[in-house]
């Protein structure tokens, strides 16, 4: 019967077990640039722009244009013998250049919120992966202790395997985790 339930879950399984571990990391890679791919495609046109701006607004392109616009427009409202049309202070540079600040800072957020959504999305699965495979091994370490039992083999009572062998409860580790950050808050001094 186990082996049948064993030839069941494989053949159950769409995907052929990996050869290697190479097959095995390739796999995952690709499921993981599939998700990307998805995350990439679910972007609004918003965002898609977003992204843009703030891809190019982080780059040395940006700089370099920024350092021959600011350059030449001090230069043509400095140099004599040229109409000024925005003479020293540069009013009008400083207006421009604070709109501009206005709307990159915008379009950055916008690209930062998408992005912190996807990550979001991440820590979610993580999460969830996490929890699976906390689940798989405790019941693996059960399974190996009925096992040893069954075969008669004789161990010292080892209380940590026996502490991992009890399911996890993510409540009261969000709970512990919540007590130790109020702690460390508190002791923190006021100023």
């Amino acid at each position: 019967m186990d082996s049948k339930n064993e030839t069941d879950t494989n053949s159950s399984s769409p995907v052929s077990s990996p050869q290697s571990v190479e097959e095995l990391t390739r796999r995952n890679v690709e499921t993981v640039r599939k998700l990307e791919e998805a995350a990439q495609e679910q972007r609004t046109s918003t965002d898609r722009v977003a992204d843009a701006i703030a891809g190019f607004c982080g780059s040395m392109t940006f700089v370099w244009v920024h350092v021959a616009w600011f350059g030449g427009w001090i230069a043509l409202n400095l140099l004599p013998g040229l109409r000024h049309i925005d003479p020293f202070p540069f009013t009008f540079l400083t207006l421009v250049v604070s709109l501009e600040a206005i709307f990159l800072s915008t379009f950055i957020l916008i690209s930062q919120n998408h992005d912190s959504r996807v990550s979001e999305k991440r820590n979610h699965l993580d999460l969830q992966i996490n929890l699976l495979s906390e689940q798989e091994n405790t019941k693996m370490l059960t399974i190996l202790h009925q096992i040893a039992d069954k075969v008669g083999v004789e161990f010292a009572d080892d209380s940590h395997a026996r502490v991992l062998q009890e399911e996890t409860r993510p409540e009261k580790l969000a709970e512990q985790i919540e007590q130790l950050g109020d702690g460390k808050h508190e002791s923190a001094p006021r100023s």
